[in-house]
């Protein structure tokens, strides 16, 4: 499968830069998911459009076992400032995190299965909407995806990501955890307002939310256990509106972080401890989380299957084991439906330039693109053929 995707190279370069050039924000992958089910249904391809929204599912083969191969497609509202031929022609949106990579891998792993004896079983493609982010009721794209039956009768599910700071060609994952659960909130601070220089009539709201955020920092420090891994991060402020009033109230906005689901829901009760506090000085709060992601946890038994398939593609010495990350990721979801493994694709351009993920200047070694490919076809086929 390697040397057969090294073959298409060219068309999964062709198919990422296409992407790359339009990109669309979550679940508004309206003209990428075109492209994806016009693509597969000219490889022949059972195709289902419109699950989760904006997602396609393609289908190659039937009956059981099932495999199920994920790409997510969403990009993130950022200005590109790469400078690259086939940068983003739509204003305020980039692929800032490989998605576009993705897709590509996906749709030249379909072509290679698809023209390839069918296996006993089947083989299911999930382009999935919104990885980055939820929708109003708070549903990501895989949710809404799992929701909608995209995971029924599936025995495994394997999806990977690009990772532009690790080198070039580099396969990196390992059993059990590996990236955080996942979640944000949203707090409202209330006091009583009042004029600047009548302090003492007033329950400032900013002092409050000071005393708060410096409470969020003892949360990791002296509440878990230090064995534990945790992250509580303040991303944003908003209150008051001139510089002699005190307002009624500040926002507060942040994330939580966590390698198990118990320590996550630990962080979540802290929290709130922290928030009362601002009663007994006279205030009040409200607090909302929300995009609860649980961890990335990569079932071990299919993702020994997987290395093996990944030694054999590229050698041992290429195929390394990955410490958990605190970023998060919703095929979370995708994995509790069935053995899941979730890979890393080492992408960095080697020119010593740091590229990093969410970032304006994002990018990565396309050369790398046939790998993610082969991997995702090469286990496919090996999974069937030797249920």
């Amino acid at each position: 499968m390697l040397k057969r995707a090294q073959a298409i190279a060219d068309h999964i370069i062709a198919w990422r830069r296409q992407i790359h050039q339009h990109p669309e924000l979550a679940f508004q992958e309206v003209e990428t998911a075109r492209l994806v089910a016009q693509t597969l249904q000219d490889m022949g391809i059972e195709v289902k459009t419109g699950v989760g929204k904006t997602g396609v599912i393609g289908r190659l083969g039937s009956g059981t076992p099932v495999i199920a191969l994920r790409a997510d497609m969403d990009a993130l509202p950022l200005t590109e400032a790469t400078g690259l031929p086939f940068a983003s022609q739509t204003p305020g949106v980039m692929h800032a995190c490989g998605h576009d990579a993705h897709v590509a891998c996906l749709l030249g792993a379909a072509q290679l299965l698809s023209q390839t004896p069918p296996p006993r079983g089947q083989v299911r493609f999930l382009f999935q909407p919104a990885e980055e982010t939820v929708d109003q009721e708070e549903q990501s794209g895989a949710m809404r995806m799992v929701a909608e039956g995209a995971m029924e009768g599936v025995n495994a599910v394997l999806g990977l990501h690009v990772f532009s700071t690790a080198p070039a060609g580099q396969l990196l994952f390992s059993p059990g955890p590996q990236m955080a659960a996942a979640g944000l909130f949203e707090a409202h601070i209330y006091g009583r307002g009042g004029h600047g220089a009548m302090p003492h009539l007033t329950v400032d709201p900013i002092v409050l939310a000071a005393q708060v955020i410096m409470g969020l920092q003892t949360v990791v420090s002296r509440r878990l256990d230090p064995i534990n891994s945790g992250v509580v991060t303040v991303g944003t402020i908003h209150g008051g509106s001139k510089d002699n009033i005190i307002p009624e109230s500040v926002e507060l906005t942040g994330t939580i972080r966590a390698l198990d689901d118990r320590t996550y829901r630990q962080i979540k009760q802290e929290v709130t401890h922290v928030l009362e506090t601002v009663r007994p000085l006279g205030g009040d709060f409200e607090l909302h989380f929300s995009a609860n992601y649980p961890v990335t946890f990569n079932d071990p038994a299919f993702t020994g299957f997987v290395r093996s398939v990944a030694i054999d593609l590229l050698g041992e010495e290429a195929v390394l084991p990955a410490a958990p990350v605190m970023g998060g990721e919703d095929f979370s979801f995708l994995a509790q439906q069935a053995a899941g493994c979730f890979v890393r694709l080492g992408a960095a351009i080697p020119d010593g330039i740091l590229r990093n993920h969410h970032d304006p200047h994002f990018d990565i070694d396309e050369q790398v693109l046939p790998i993610g490919t082969a991997l995702l076809a090469e286990t496919a086929l090996r999974y069937l053929n030797q249920q």
